[in-house]
């Protein structure tokens, strides 16, 4: 029912083209302009980003997900003719319990997960807290990364999954190109020049993660959760100077010369927690026909 939304509004060809065009052309741009740049000029880059103060940094990069998030819901709302509400779920309200349940339990996961690493295996892993620079950046994150996952989220999850599966008629293509899609507008990230195309594995894989649980429950709300928690653990827990966000988290990871630790750790989360959340998820919501919700066909029928 999920994709289905889509039908309660206007998919003209042309309404499409326009709100694809102006909410995932920042994307599109980055992406161009990363593959036309010379490694010396990406470093250059990288370099400047480094020189901004982290608080700052993370603000100015968060920022503007304030305003496509704004900007896709205005495009929905008044030309596509509906409701957001169609947008995040099936239901006939939003589920909070869905949102806060899946939120907490990511970063209990992602705190026990980083314990038994660090019990096991300190190295490079130094002690980096500020109470005042944690504070604020505790504050910055819990403003702003709402405002990043919930753009990322509609736009790749809710949005562009409904709108190609209506025009597919099916399941499992929104579900894949989403997923890459998802993944390759993160290429750019200075992490991926350091570690190697390798991990974009993580990044597509997470991709198909959502999909996966947004498919199967009908609704964001678990993806929501998810995508927040995983990034606020990403910038309040741990960072490294090589990471796309680089803050003043509680510790700091300074293994710069040899990152692949980080990513065969990044690729564990793929391998054993991702399977763990979707068991759990699925037993907590008695999620059945898995085939026919990933890769059935889409039927415009169903919501008259």
């Amino acid at each position: 029912m999920f994709i289905e939304q889509a039908y309660k509004g206007n998919n003209t060809w042309w309404r499409v083209l326009i709100t694809t065009s102006l909410t995932v052309g920042v994307f599109i741009s980055n992406f161009i302009a990363y593959f036309f740049m010379s490694k010396e000029q990406l470093d250059e880059i990288y370099k400047s980003m480094k020189a901004i103060p982290s608080n700052w940094s993370l603000i100015m990069n968060l920022s503007p997900f304030i305003l496509l998030l704004g900007l896709l819901f205005f495009l929905v709302k008044n030309l596509h003719k509906r409701e957001v509400l169609s947008l995040t779920t099936s239901r006939k309200k939003v589920d909070f319990k869905r949102f806060f349940f899946s939120f907490g339990l990511i970063v209990f996961l992602s705190i026990v997960g980083f314990a038994i690493s660090y019990f096991f295996d300190n190295k490079g892993i130094i002690w980096n807290f500020n109470p005042m620079k944690f504070a604020l950046l505790f504050l910055i994150s819990i403003l702003f990364f709402p405002f990043q996952i919930a753009y990322e989220e509609y736009l790749f999850r809710g949005y562009l999954m409904q709108q190609i599966g209506v025009i597919t008629k099916n399941r499992w293509f929104p579900l894949a190109f989403t997923s890459i899609l998802f993944g390759l507008f993160h290429s750019a990230n200075p992490e991926v020049a350091k570690m190697g195309f390798g991990v974009m594995a993580f990044y597509i894989g997470t991709g198909f993660f959502l999909g996966i649980i947004t498919l199967m429950d009908d609704s964001l709300e678990l993806a929501l959760g998810f995508h927040l928690g995983n990034n606020l653990i990403a910038a309040l827990l741990i960072t490294s100077d090589f990471s796309a966000l680089h803050t003043d988290a509680v510790f700091s990871y300074t293994g710069v010369e040899n990152p692949v630790d980080m990513l065969n750790e990044m690729l564990v989360s793929i391998a054993i927690v991702y399977p763990i959340l979707l068991i759990i998820f699925a037993k907590k919501y008695n999620w059945t026909n898995w085939s026919t919700k990933l890769s059935g066909k889409v039927d415009n029928q169903i919501l008259k």
